[in-house]
């Protein structure tokens, strides 16, 4: 959706999969503009707004997620902005179109921040980014971190840490906001939200379907939940994590597909069941491609295992044709069985297909010996004959 908003994507119609019409054509009927406000699992109903009751003889938990937004006063008033859905897309699109924004103030610092941060300043406003930590994206290693940092000062988006809003309020007599935080005061013309989501689980909890630990719905390997005919899929579940062997709370767009997919197959009579994921995940900001997968070591530690990291610094290409593009690599394994645990990369170019490449060997369990001598393609636009994921898993063998 930043790509809608920035109008690199200028057409909204390809940001929806498939319209009502289309789904009906599939003898699938939708229901816009209605909520349903509760579920009788006694009787198989399901109770809308508008007073109706469906009846059902399988159902399906859909019910995604909602993006944290802060407990302070004015984030009602115009100008605040989450960014969640196409509805949120479509009004931060609409209301840049409509005021004069020269100031953007983005609250939090992961994935979406970092996205509409470059979006923003490509608009043409002066962008801050503003968090209550010390470094963006702080899943990631320091040091990508800091790469992270230097991207967004590069092009001039100010990154201001350690600072907590407190409220925000209208500028006397002005359209202008201003963002009051335990460091003073920041004005703008716009401020998003992008503080993470959370599953939304109400309907769940009035049923008394079981939630996991992350506080989303617990589902089996089929999507099955713990209430006999109904499934649950998306941002409202938890997904099974392959390498540190525990239900986590993963809501992305990839895997609430897959879990549907799944979902609809077990409904329909045949058995399929989702084997999990390994966490990959990546972003663009500016010029710099940033990409991980797995664990990290604090939470390769937090699941009983004894993690050892390396990190390198390398070429996407072969150094004989390389320009000083810079790759940085960095692999985690257990010390005591060499398995490889976690990847993260980042830099201009070839961070996305390498940490590609090491969530296809963790998904087979792969260790540190099978990584270091994995057989990649060669030539030298694409690499070296030695690849930086060669070099840094011998390299982290030799720490172990």
């Amino acid at each position: 959706m930043p790509y809608y908003i920035g109008d690199v994507i200028k057409d909204e119609k390809r940001m929806i999969a498939r319209t009502p019409e289309q789904f009906a054509k599939s003898g699938v009927d939708v229901k816009l503009n209605t909520r349903v406000e509760g579920i009788d699992i006694k009787e198989g109903r399901v109770l809308l707004s508008g007073g109706e009751k469906m009846p059902y003889d399988n159902l399906v938990m859909g019910t995604g997620s909602e993006a944290f937004m802060p407990l302070i006063p004015g984030v009602d008033l115009p100008g605040v902005f989450k960014l969640k859905s196409l509805v949120d897309a479509n009004g931060i699109k609409n209301y840049i179109r409509d005021n004069p924004c020269r100031r953007a103030l983005i609250v939090g610092a992961g994935f979406i921040a970092m996205e509409m941060s470059e979006t923003m300043k490509q608009m043409g406003m002066e962008t801050a980014v503003v968090y209550r930590g010390d470094r963006p994206v702080r899943h990631w290693d320091a040091g990508f971190s800091q790469m992270v940092r230097e991207e967004l000062e590069k092009h001039e988006v100010s990154f201001i840490t350690r600072t907590e809003p407190v409220a925000v309020e209208r500028q006397e007599g002005k359209k202008a906001l201003r963002l009051l935080t335990n460091n003073g005061a920041l004005d703008a013309d716009i401020i998003l939200f992008a503080l993470g989501v959370q599953p939304q689980t109400r309907l769940a909890a009035e049923i008394g379907l079981n939630l996991g630990r992350t506080g989303a719905i617990a589902v089996d390997a089929f999507q099955r939940t713990s209430q006999e005919r109904i499934y649950a899929v998306g941002d409202c579940c938890e997904v099974f994590n392959r390498v540190s062997g525990r239900w986590t709370y993963t809501p992305l767009g990839d895997v609430a597909n897959k879990q549907g997919r799944v979902a609809g197959v077990n409904i329909g009579g045949k058995t399929l069941s989702f084997p999990g994921i390994v966490g990959a995940q990546a972003f663009k900001v500016f010029t710099l491609d940033v990409a991980s997968t797995g664990l990290s070591e604090d939470e390769a530690s937090a699941c009983g295992f004894e993690p050892v990291g390396e990190t390198i610094e390398g070429t996407p290409i072969a150094r004989s044709l390389s320009r000083g593009e810079q790759l940085k690599i960095r692999m985690i394994a257990d010390r005591k069985t060499g398995k490889l645990l976690g990847a993260q990369a980042a830099g201009v170019k070839g961070a996305v297909n390498r940490i590609n490449t090491l969530s296809a060997c963790m998904w087979q369990d792969m260790t540190i010996d099978d990584v270091g001598y994995l057989d990649l393609a060669y030539a030298p636009p694409y690499g070296g004959a030695w690849d930086p994921i060669h070099i840094c898993a011998q390299s982290l063998r030799r720490k172990l």
